[in-house]
């Protein structure tokens, strides 16, 4: 069970496999106001950055499962040099359909809604393992402006336009979907370039060290094309946040 290699390469050297900074998951976690003994699940926890830093710093417990062997890996090596191995837990796995076997106080998808066939069947997931009165979070993209045209959609990386919302529609869908929006923490430009600008240096090494592995060809024409559309695209068009939910 693994992601598709492609990622493995572009996003190896990346503790955070989203646009969110080490500064945005802390006041992330601040302004939960995330008590010590918190017990948080973590789908699709990818490096383990989220999860190993609360415990640090707020003392959170909890779990993360990813479906990435390497980031798997990555996580539990963080765990260790964060001291906070006996506080958390991360496991190889799919996160889609996984309930948790005791309650918790915080569920968690930032940046994997695919696990849950989008973001409705996400929350609907993250909610079964949740306790009374627990939260909520979903890390998920929005349109900073909608784009003229499908294919300006296709650059974001996005199938259609109807992949995504703006951003006071997709608040909207959440109170549709029973849910009131608590807070809210939004990715910011520096975000996404470390983000997207981080996957550029990786490629250029793992060219120069496997210049004859099968995917060469389609790292070095997505290293010659990434930047332009990067810039052109993501950058222009689309926002990233991670939205905490409780019932209503």
């Amino acid at each position: 069970m693994d992601i598709p290699r492609i990622f493995t390469i572009t996003e190896s050297n990346h503790r955070i496999h989203n646009p969110f900074t080490p500064e945005k998951f802390a006041t992330l976690g601040a302004v939960l106001h995330l008590e010590p003994g918190t017990r948080v699940l973590d789908l699709g926890s990818g490096s383990g950055e989220m999860l190993c830093t609360w415990a640090r710093d707020y003392g959170v417990t909890g779990v993360g499962i990813d479906m990435s062997p390497l980031f798997t890996r990555q996580a539990k090596l963080r765990a260790e040099e964060l001291g906070v191995a006996k506080q958390v837990e991360f496991i190889h796995g799919d996160a889609a359909g996984h309930v948790a076997a005791a309650k918790v106080g915080v569920a968690a998808c930032v940046g994997a809604t695919w696990i849950g066939g989008g973001v409705a069947g996400t929350i609907e997931l993250l909610a079964k393992s949740l306790c009374a009165g627990g939260i909520i979070l979903v890390g998920e993209p929005y349109w900073l402006r909608v784009p003229p045209t499908e294919d300006v959609a296709r650059g974001c990386h996005a199938n259609a336009i109807s992949d995504f919302l703006v951003l006071p529609e997709l608040l909207g869908s959440f109170g549709d979907l029973g849910y009131d929006v608590v807070q809210m923490v939004l990715a910011d430009q520096e975000g996404w370039d470390r983000y997207e600008a981080g996957k550029w240096l990786t490629m250029r090494r793992w060219l120069e060290a496997n210049p004859d592995d099968d995917l060469a060809q389609e790292v070095r024409a997505q290293l010659t094309s990434e930047p332009q559309r990067y810039a052109a695209f993501t950058r222009e068009y689309l926002g990233w946040g991670v939205f905490a939910l409780m019932a209503r």
